[in-house]
């Protein structure tokens, strides 16, 4: 459904502005490729900061506390 309104707004722009509309076709994949280091690092620090909580939240596991998450 995301692609189907995706290619409907890409071809309306393309009807009413085709410069802007080809000028998008080469430049998303270009701000996607630019962005990919940034959505990685976010994966990244999402996973440092699960394993410093799981660090932390070790010894109290391990007592037998019971985590509501």
């Amino acid at each position: 459904m995301k692609l189907f309104l995706l290619m409907l707004f890409w071809l309306v722009l393309f009807v009413l502005c085709w410069p802007l509309a080809i000028a998008a076709l080469v430049l998303l994949p270009l701000i996607w490729v630019v962005v990919l280091p940034f959505r990685l690092l976010f994966i990244v620090g999402e996973g440092v900061f699960a394993l410093v909580r799981a660090i932390l939240l070790l010894p109290a596991r391990l007592l037998g506390h019971k985590c509501k998450t």
